[in-house]
């Protein structure tokens, strides 16, 4: 059975960008393929939450290779956009100075598959906030069901 989810999004405008995708290339430095965050679209800088989406379409790298005929967006991406989530939390909104190397992921589960034509929602938290590292919970939702929850921690380099 999945976690309860770190916030209640009904109360969200998902409409809303309040992140653009070239703010989070302004701190983020993954470009072309390895981009997996499209915009922030809130963030509650006091409770540390955030909530951002990766819009899944039929270019992305991996749909070829990755189950021809059943496109899924692997585990390792899913995690990737949870790191860039992360980061793009502590350089953008606590313009944390430095570069951002990810540093561990622990109890990971993926428990429904994504493909194209998803709009995977994250969700964040962080747990732990220091200067040089940071940990951060993570939860990525598709059409309102839980597809994986994670915990990363980023470390400033």
């Amino acid at each position: 059975m999945p976690p309860q989810l770190l916030f209640d999004m009904s109360k969200i405008d998902l409409d809303k960008v309040v992140i653009t995708k070239e703010q989070i290339e302004a701190v983020n430095p993954q470009r072309y393929e390895f981009q997996q965050l499209d915009n922030i679209i809130w963030y509650d800088k006091e409770k540390f939450l955030i909530l951002g989406y990766k819009d899944l379409t039929e270019n992305e790298f991996w749909i070829r290779g990755h189950i021809p005929g059943r496109p899924l967006m692997p585990a390792v991406m899913m995690v990737e956009a949870a790191a860039q989530l992360s980061s793009v939390f502590v350089k953008h909104v606590y313009e944390l100075p430095g570069f951002i190397g990810f540093a561990s992921i622990d109890e990971a589960k993926f428990r429904k598959p994504v493909s194209p034509g998803c709009r995977l929602y994250l969700l964040g938290h962080i747990t732990v906030f220091k200067r040089r590292k940071y940990t951060c919970i993570v939860q990525g939702l598709v059409d309102d069901v839980m597809v994986f929850d994670t915990v990363v921690s980023g470390l400033n380099v």
